[in-house]
């Protein structure tokens, strides 16, 4: 009974701090600001929520399937979330397309052709999941309204001193942030499947 009350609570959790992760990677603030820092940071971290808990629901459910009902999961929270927010008059243009899915089937994928191996699970689908998120995250970015359309339609108020952006320094180590993303959520992908799989053992 714990052991199942813990489970759901965590889908939960994990869902609903991914959607939170979703808004703000769409903030157009943010997004004007620090442009491809923006991008690159948000990439990784949508990654790393994607992972740890598809893997989780995956390996706790062990049936292949289940970490593209969790992308599903992550996708119906933030369109709640962000029509929530629309409402309100926010400007409704960022990721609001099912940009987990597609890496979410790779985990899938993964699963299902190791034969529920978990070794390869947490290695070949941390890599593709890490590899691939960037990549789409990136297909959908361009096919939202330009960002600084967006900026000016909607001015932001003053932000104190502290809260201030400084300019991205991105692209003087790093060309291009699919790859910057990509490689950094490529390593980390595996870290967090392996937390995944680990939460369905304590």
């Amino acid at each position: 009974w714990l052991r199942r009350c813990t489970h759901y609570l965590s889908i939960v959790v994990v869902a609903v701090n991914s959607t939170l992760l979703t808004i703000n990677a769409g903030d157009y603030i943010f997004y004007t600001d620090w442009a491809w820092t923006s991008y690159t940071v948000f990439s990784i971290s949508q990654t790393l929520m994607l992972i740890v808990g598809a893997t989780y629901y995956l390996t706790f459910t062990g049936v292949p399937g289940t970490a593209t009902y969790y992308g599903l999961i992550m996708t119906v929270y933030t369109w709640v979330a962000k029509a929530a927010w629309f409402s309100l008059g926010y400007p409704y243009d960022f990721i609001v397309t099912p940009v987990w899915l597609p890496s979410a089937m790779l985990l899938d994928l993964v699963y299902w052709a190791t034969k529920k191996n978990k070794h390869s699970l947490i290695l070949f689908g941390g890599v593709l999941v890490g590899m691939s998120l960037p990549l789409f995250n990136m297909v959908n970015l361009i096919t939202v309204a330009d960002p600084l359309e967006t900026a000016f339609k909607y001015p932001r108020p003053t932000l104190p001193p502290y809260m201030t952006p400084i300019e991205p320094q991105v692209g003087k180590f790093y060309n291009s942030p699919v790859a910057l993303g990509a490689g950094a959520g490529a390593v980390l992908g595996c870290t967090f499947a392996a937390l995944g799989c680990k939460l369905n053992t304590w």
